[in-house]
């Protein structure tokens, strides 16, 4: 089993910038690739930033994060990380941060992440 905590979310006008973190624990070798999600009220949850964990890695941006949103990995520290930067109302949502070991996925499916944490709400204001 893999347990996740999400933290860093909070209150922000819209240009600014939060930092989201990914804390990993338990079986965490299982892991092959973590990812970032979110879901606003009322929409569907729709995937942001991830990456490949092992072997050659490899990065993944929702078209409407690329260039304001950075992921990194934290190896030592079994961490995922998410810089947000130049953030807009609409970035506002609930962030999860999820895992998966399947070796053959897609970033944007939901249901190829086996665990999830509870989330880290991000509120962006005009």
């Amino acid at each position: 089993q893999v347990r996740l905590v999400e933290s860093g979310g909070g209150s922000v006008q819209a240009g600014g910038s939060l930092r989201l973190s990914c804390a990993a624990s338990g079986s965490t070798y299982s892991m092959f690739s973590m990812n970032w999600f979110r879901q606003a009220p009322g929409k569907e949850r729709e995937a942001v930033a991830g990456m490949i964990i092992r072997g050659v890695g490899g990065t993944y941006y929702a078209d409407s994060v690329k260039g304001r949103f950075i992921v990194s990995q934290d190896k030592a520290k079994n961490t995922l990380n998410l810089q947000m930067n130049s953030l807009k109302p609409g970035d506002t949502a609930m962030y999860y941060c999820a895992a998966s070991t399947r070796t053959a996925f897609t970033f944007a499916d939901p249901r190829h992440f086996s665990y999830w944490g509870r989330g880290t709400q991000v509120t962006v204001s005009s």
